[in-house]
């Protein structure tokens, strides 16, 4: 069964609300922040189709995507992982990957694991 998909719209204000509170110091909700970061990655997957990189936001969501070699079981060979905060910065380009590896907030294993040109995420405010 297909997950459901979040609307533009919807995922673009929650974005923005995300934004915000982490500019102030603080943190947004968590069902704004489930939504936005779901949001992003569904925009980040439909991007770039395929399943060679596993971007792992936990609890809130995970996708694959950028073609290439595949895999069908197990964890796969290339995967990044970061928390929820660090991966809105990443996708909206409030922080760069560099920053991030330099940062240790996120962690990447695997040859293809890196999101140089990937984000900032190209996405449309609402």
């Amino acid at each position: 069964m297909a997950r459901a998909r979040i609307e533009d719209s919807a995922g673009s204000t929650a974005v923005g609300e995300v934004r915000a509170a982490l500019a102030g110091g603080g943190a947004a909700p968590r069902p704004v922040t489930a939504m936005a970061v779901r949001w992003l990655l569904q925009v980040l997957a439909d991007g770039e189709p395929g399943a060679t990189v596993e971007v792992r936001v936990p609890p809130f969501g995970a996708v694959q995507f950028r073609e290439g070699l595949s895999h069908t079981r197990g964890t796969p060979p290339n995967v990044v992982e970061t928390d929820a905060a660090t991966f809105v910065r990443l996708a909206t380009g409030d922080l760069s990957w560099q920053e991030a590896r330099a940062g240790a907030l996120v962690s990447a294993s695997g040859s293809r694991a890196d999101l140089t040109g990937y984000v900032p995420i190209a996405w449309q405010r609402g």
